[in-house]
């Protein structure tokens, strides 16, 4: 059996509203194999973009703690990558230039970043536009740039918060594709949150299901679907079956919530 990659224990967030503590999260125990692709689900405000922002260390926790490979996170590291809805690339630097900044941070030699920019321009299919800017791709180029930078530091887990959300509805599902091709050659453990439960279906071995506020883990919903997946699946009787599944829990906690 696979290695834990990344374990949630005991984790509790509040912030305060109208001089009160409003509680967001109470997740009591959460664990990802390494090279498992989980993705996280939940009525809207129940906390699963908090959870991911506690898993990259950008905020702490009132309670409890994360580890990546055993090791407790209290701050952002080159361990975990993040991605956001937004594009967060350098305007001014080149597509092959912001796929490079992390390396440089880290301080790799010339060879290394112009071998691993290569690698993945060629992987994210950005070959023909490593010297376009941000502002000259459009959003689905984008999200390909950002992926590669992301990926090209090497982090141990990849944490996704709605990655895709902005984009158009095709580009979306070409960008699903190609992020679980990614995700095949590169065998990393990613941690993907969404609000669309197709997406959460197709791309997901497991799907964490989180309660309305303060989200707790309502239930944990295995995708038996085979791999590799193409869109095609998404027609499938059983992936239909999944979608009402946990669209039904996400209705109930939803009314819950009211």
């Amino acid at each position: 059996m696979s290695a834990i990659a990344l374990q949630a224990s005991g984790i509790r967030k509040s912030y305060a509203k109208n001089g009160r503590a409003l509680a967001i999260l109470d997740v009591e125990s959460f664990a990802a194999r390494e090279g498992e692709f989980i993705t996280v689900i939940g009525p809207s405000g129940c906390g699963k973009s908090t959870l991911l922002h506690i898993m990259g260390g950008f905020i702490g926790a009132d309670a409890g703690a994360i580890r990546v490979y055993g090791n407790e996170v209290t701050k952002p590291g080159p361990d975990r990558g993040m991605m956001f809805q937004e594009f967060a690339l350098f305007p001014w630097k080149t597509v092959a230039g912001n796929i490079a900044w992390g390396l440089e941070v880290q301080g790799r030699s010339r060879a290394t970043i112009e071998e691993t920019v290569g690698r993945y321009l060629e992987m994210t299919g950005l070959q023909d536009f490593a010297h376009h800017y941000p502002a000259e791709l459009s959003g689905g180029m984008k999200q390909r740039a950002a992926l590669a930078r992301v990926l090209a530091f090497d982090p141990k887990v990849l944490l996704m918060d709605e990655p895709f959300g902005a984009l158009d509805a095709q580009t979306r599902e070409t960008m699903q594709e190609e992020l679980t091709r990614l995700w095949e050659r590169t065998g990393k453990t990613i941690v993907f949150v969404t609000h669309d439960i197709e997406e959460a279906v197709y791309l997901g071995d497991r799907i964490i299901v989180l309660s309305a506020r303060p989200g707790r883990i309502k239930e944990e919903v295995r995708i038996d679907l085979p791999r590799p997946r193409e869109l095609e699946i998404k027609k499938s009787i059983q992936c239909h079956e999944y979608r009402n599944h946990v669209w039904d829990l996400i209705r109930s906690e939803s009314q819950r919530d009211r």
